[in-house]
């Protein structure tokens, strides 16, 4: 810890302060995530979308007193506050963090690459625990702010620290390599994600060696050339080089896969020597070759290695959030154990506004932690205030550490098979439902006990991929723009609340349904933001009100209706929107109504205030119907510009969709809105922005048969096969979403590395596929419907459809289980 005037010290800061000695612990960006207040400095750092300085006064009334802001804020109106007053809190932030790196002297361990960054990193975790006290980056916090609160947790009781550094601009990675200073640098791969700031993939690997300026070895593969040559650059640094073709320090001799493991046979100062890894793919075989290069770096012996690497454990670097029996939900985080990550699991938690309670089930901490460990944990479950806390442990036991709150509820069990005997389904209802344990304890057997029963198709959701492609487009708009976010039908088949409470935690400006019964589940499930529900009628009008939902109206007739109702009910100024039709002849007013519509607006003032004037662009994606497009946005211009003249205040005017966001920046005006690009899917087909994959959607092969040439498939004999083959029936048909227009050849589905086709006719609840020729295929296998490897436009093509149709096609009866990164 340290006073706030030496860290004013340390970023060349102005301090404004009540209390120069003020101890700081923590450092602190988001306003959403305030553990420990009085100890906690905060940036108010800033992007084009969003400026910290904004969250001040929402942080400082949370208790926080510490705060590093730039020169144009004004801290006078907060007299009891310290001000650490910097020209750029970015800078100032990532400079901290240097001077405290500085601070320690056991080695560091710095990793870059495309891909394989957070692999290596947990990998290397596993390894080399039994000999040093390791502090390394929670989950991915690879970036320019994520690496400086990263560092920040390095202390006097680790012995080794495992960074992570990710870049997607020029220039980035010297900022990153002043805070790291890594003494052992690892690249991994290189790859196409994160390119667009690169002129070339050569660039890009110059940019990301940059980490290693100052390292005194870098591990890396000889066989990847762009990389090899990049690192040959780095003068000051010795060489770690690994490859399969020989004439490096470690070589590769021969890779031999068997069923579920792989050997590794490999030479390295002049003795051969052999590991085993319980993994196959090529992937985690290099992984595991670069994790082995670190380790005979830091002198671990070959046989110590060996031993060790028989033990990796897959990593699953995503909080998955499951349907669970009671209507309660379970989010399994069994990607580490540390105080970090248990912060963000509980953040994670807390975003799950749609039950009503939420409840933590912990097991002991592993060993290296103390008592104080165990208080600090409290400490974050009570300043969040979850109120139930289920130990599992002897250690939790023996500290007898009890928070001091009313109405918290503490169940205590020395292991988890003492839990399992005395569950009771009926003691959980309407939770969400945290599990942190450490893998001795064996937690997945309380998945098993709380999972909901449904079969095997299981449709997942990435979330962190629904925040990812939401910031690509914001990147997209002009400053002050508001964003609106679609999560109409069902959340376009991702879930409507589960989609909102990441949107919501990510403060997007509205959310939009199609009906009110949609909006009604969302405020049932602690979506607080404003709503506006595209399609209207009577019967809906006092639900609207009672969940204060803003209607979008669109015609005369509900209208009049409308404004009726609220005058009965003596309602004023009640929020509403108006539709324009410019072109799209679905809904809306039409041009030649305006002087009509601006009557009755003027008539009925003090009963409705319009929020916003919108329009729907018919074909903004297409470029052969960019003069159309541009007819509707003129026409939009001059509709908005005479309501404008007659209304006494201001509203919002939207107009853009998803392909309108970066096809025609002119027409942003105050806000857009966002659908299928949120979910990973561009609709321009462009391939203008990073989108990332959300939904991905497998099943499992239910059984394998062969049969005879000249026999047939499934209903009405129309699958034939002209040879001996192989026929794998999977368990999904159209009752689950599958198209009956992908029978017959014309689509395909992702086992196993390959396309294989639908033969014959797709079934309700099956689907046969031809997987002659497979040699590695069993029952149980993952079949991929669409998702990273089968891209769900491929899909919508084959079905003659669109990708719209596809998503929110997928039947409720499919499990949906949700992933945060």
């Amino acid at each position: 810890m340290y006073t706030l005037r030496e860290l004013a010290t340390a970023i060349s800061g102005e301090l404004h302060a009540a209390s120069e000695q003020a101890v700081i612990e923590h450092l602190l960006t988001d306003s959403r995530k305030i553990i420990f207040p009085a100890t906690s400095l905060f940036f108010a750092l800033h992007s084009s979308r969003r400026d910290g300085h904004s969250f001040i006064a929402e942080v400082y009334e949370r208790g926080v007193r510490n705060f590093v802001v730039e020169r144009k804020f004004d801290h006078s109106s907060f007299s009891d506050a310290n001000f650490i007053v910097v020209d750029s809190t970015l800078h100032a932030l990532q400079a901290l963090a240097a001077w405290h790196r500085s601070k320690f002297k056991y080695p560091v361990i710095g990793i870059t690459g495309s891909n394989g960054k957070t692999i290596v990193k947990e990998w290397l975790y596993q390894l080399l625990s039994p000999d040093f006290n390791i502090v390394r980056s929670p989950r991915s916090y690879n970036s320019q702010t994520g690496v400086p609160l990263s560092v920040w947790n390095m202390n006097e009781t680790h012995t080794l620290a495992i960074f992570e550094a990710g870049i997607s601009l020029r220039g980035e990675m010297e900022k990153l390599e002043h805070v790291i200073k890594p003494d052992l640098g690892v690249f991994t791969t290189i790859g196409d994600a994160h390119s667009e700031g690169f002129m070339n993939i050569q660039e890009k690997v110059r940019e990301k060696a940059k980490l290693f300026t100052d390292a005194r070895e870098v591990v890396f593969c000889r066989d990847k050339k762009d990389i090899a040559i990049a690192i040959d650059h780095i003068e000051t640094a010795k060489k770690f080089d690994w490859s399969k073709g020989g004439n490096a320090k470690l070589n590769v001799q021969e890779i031999q896969k068997n069923e579920q493991s792989t050997s590794i046979k490999m030479h390295f100062k002049k003795a051969d020597f052999e590991v085993l890894i319980p993994f196959t793919d090529d992937a985690s075989i290099e992984n595991a070759i670069t994790c082995c290069c670190v380790c005979l770096s830091l002198n671990l012996a070959p046989a110590v290695i060996a031993e060790r690497m028989q033990l990796l454990q897959a990593v699953d670097m995503r909080l998955q959030l499951l349907p669970a029996i009671n209507n309660n939900a379970i989010i399994n985080d069994s990607y580490s154990f540390d105080l970090n990550a248990f912060q963000i699991a509980i953040d994670f938690l807390l975003q799950q506004n749609q039950y009503t309670r939420h409840c933590i089930i912990i097991s002991d901490l592993p060993e290296r932690y103390t008592a104080d460990h165990y208080k600090q944990l409290i400490a974050m479950v009570v300043s969040k205030k979850i109120r139930r806390l289920i130990t599992i442990g002897p250690k939790w036991k023996a500290l007898h550490i009890i928070p001091d709150q009313q109405n918290f509820l503490l169940e205590q069990y020395d292991q988890t098979e003492e839990f399992v005997h005395q569950f009771n389904t009926n003691h959980f209802r309407n939770e969400a439902i945290l599990l942190k344990g450490a893998r001795v304890f064996e937690f997945e057997k309380l998945v098993q006990l709380f999972d909901k029963k449904v079969h095997q198709t299981v449709m997942s959701i990435n979330l962190t991929a629904i925040a990812h492609n939401l910031k690509e487009y914001q990147r997209e708009l002009k400053p002050g723009v508001k964003l609106m976010a679609m999560v109409k039908a069902y959340g376009y088949g991702s879930g409507s609340a589960e989609v909102a409470n990441v949107l919501q935690f990510h403060k997007v400006d509205y959310l939009a349904v199609a009906y009110a019964d949609e909006g009604i589940d969302l405020r049932k499930s602690g979506i607080r933001m404003p709503l506006m529900v595209l399609n209207v009628d009577e019967a809906a009008f006092e639900a609207v009100v009672e969940y204060n939902l803003e209607p979008e109206l669109y015609s005369f007739e509900i209208l009049q209706s409308f404004i009726a109702f609220v005058k009965h009910q003596g309602i004023q100024s009640y929020p509403v929107h108006i539709k324009l039709d410019t072109g799209m002849h679905r809904l809306g007013f039409e041009e030649k109504d305006v002087d009509e519509l601006l009557e009755i607006l003027k008539e009925n003032k003090n009963s409705i205030v319009v929020k916003s004037a919108l329009s729907h662009l018919a074909a903004s994606e297409d470029p052969g119907e960019d003069a159309f497009t541009k007819h509707q946005i003129d026409t939009f211009v001059r509709c908005c510009d005479r309501i404008a003249a007659v209304l006494p205040y201001t509203f919002i005017r939207h107009i853009s969709n998803s392909a309108a966001i970066f096809r025609h920046h002119e027409a942003q005006f105050d806000m857009v809105r966002l659908g299928i690009g949120l979910y990973g899917v561009d609709s321009a087909a462009e391939h203008q922005l990073a989108l990332q994959t959300v939904a991905t959607l497998k099943t499992t092969i239910a059984q394998l048969r062969m049969v005879k040439a000249g026999d047939t498939i499934g209903y009405n004999r129309r699958g034939k096969v002209e040879r001996d083959s192989l026929i794998a029936t999977i368990r999904i048909g159209y009752a689950d979403g599958f198209s009956r227009n992908l029978g017959y050849g014309t689509g395909k589905v992702w086992i196993n590395g390959r396309l294989y086709p639908v033969i014959g006719t797709v079934c309700m609840d099956m689907t046969m596929i031809d997987v002659t020729g497979a040699e590695d295929i069993k029952v149980g296998d993952e079949v991929e419907i669409f998702g990273p490897n089968l891209p769900i436009q491929q899909v919508s093509q084959w079905s003659k459809t669109i990708a719209y149709e596809i998503l929110t096609g997928i039947s409720q009866r499919v499990k949906r289980v949700y992933l945060e990164e």
